[in-house]
């Protein structure tokens, strides 16, 4: 969560888990982005999402997009058939093609509401391989810190069947989890989930909040429904699954209307997926009881009374390390007498960790030969235990 100091929001008709959230991830599909018959961009749908993410930036809140449309944007360009599915190869073409286009929409939009955009591309395994996983999230959050909009994507010009996601609900989920959000906005093209697809079955019944995810829950779901969309209420299931997990609530919204965000704080029509913890507690809870510590970082008297104080474990209080652990990895945070103090990720591995224990901050980057952190273990990244 941001520690930005937060300007007051307005008064609304929004739910509260809106109101409260500070770092938001919105999710934007390629059928809201893209025109099916033509396969050119909704300029300005697309406009009126910018500006409400500067509305919200102005407010002091931090928004991450997570965006399709490359694919749907590239396939014109060539003149791919838009009625049949696309080969592997066709896809990463088309994708090479559109990211350029898309790219170049958002820094033009952002730019006229005072925002600078910034394009991320991401496959599967950057979100679950230890170390670019950490690589991910630092880059997102010093966007977040110095003002830019994140624009993050599928890398659908590199990624095989074997390392796509395959859809932008569940990438959208992982980036929230990645960067610790209050809240995922999927925007959708129907507003929220119903008791059955109601483009089927006239009497269905639409649900404007889940407090858990039920087996009944899970039955409700539909399946995707154009070749411009690989996701579904399925995968936005599995998203809310996610995303709940890590500490931050969902809602599923339409995104058929102009400023979108603007009609959540409103209090539109939309299906919320409650979250029973907040990002933080979730992820100190995931890293003290569901990773395996690959090693033990033995501290000083002195950086144990500033890890009570809330502060990071700096290499300079570190005396000695054991296991064998990269960077990313859970170690153990223990006293010079052998008391567990708590669990963390480890910044560095370990054998750049032991070239610096007990050195000061500037020295690093003479002994490492690159300007390296001086946390070992960031206080975000880390759950101690509580006497």
């Amino acid at each position: 969560m941001s520690e930005t100091t937060q300007a007051a929001l307005p008064s609304s008709h929004a739910r509260p888990e809106w109101t409260r959230a500070r770092r938001i991830v919105v999710k934007i599909g390629s059928a809201l982005l893209t025109d099916r018959k033509t396969g050119t961009l909704k300029a300005d749908w697309l406009a009126s999402l910018v500006e409400d993410v500067a509305d919200l930036v102005s407010q002091g809140r931090e928004v991450v997009l997570v965006s399709s449309g490359s694919i749907a944007l590239g396939r014109h360009k060539l003149g791919l058939p838009i009625g049949r599915a696309l080969e592997l190869e066709e896809s990463q073409a088309a994708a090479a093609v559109g990211q350029i286009g898309l790219a170049h929409a958002y820094q033009e939009l952002a730019g006229k509401f005072g925002l600078t955009a910034a394009q991320i591309l991401l496959t599967l395994g950057d979100t679950e391989q230890r170390q670019r996983y950490l690589n991910a999230r630092h880059t997102i959050e010093t966007l977040l810190r110095l003002k830019a909009l994140p624009v993050v994507n599928e890398n659908d010009t590199v990624a095989t069947a074997e390392i796509k996601y395959g859809d932008n609900d569940r990438l959208s989920a992982r980036v929230a989890s990645m960067v610790s959000a209050d809240c995922l906005v999927l925007l959708s093209d129907v507003d929220g989930l119903y008791t059955a697809p109601p483009n089927d079955d006239a009497n269905a019944q639409h649900i404007p909040l889940v407090p858990e995810i039920t087996a009944e829950i899970e039955a409700m779901a539909g399946d995707a429904g154009t070749e411009l969309s690989k996701g579904g209420m399925k995968t936005k299931i599995q998203a809310a699954r996610i995303a709940i997990s890590a500490g931050t609530s969902m809602v599923i919204a339409t995104g058929h209307i102009p400023h979108p965000l603007r009609a959540i704080t409103d209090g539109c029509k939309a299906t919320w997926f409650l979250a029973k913890q907040d990002p933080v507690t979730a992820k100190k809870r995931w890293i003290s009881g569901q990773l395996v510590p690959r090693g033990t970082l033995f501290v000083d008297a002195g950086a144990e009374t500033a890890l009570s104080q809330g502060k990071s474990l700096l290499v300079a209080g570190v005396r000695r390390v054991e296991g064998v652990f990269e960077r990313g990895d859970a170690v153990i945070i223990r006293a010079l007498d052998g008391r567990e103090l708590g669990r963390g990720l480890a910044a560095y591995a370990v054998v750049d960790a032991e070239r610096i224990l007990g050195r000061k901050s500037s020295e690093i980057a003479d002994i490492l030969g690159f300007e390296g952190s001086p946390e070992l273990i960031h206080r975000n990244d880390m759950a101690l235990n509580r006497s």
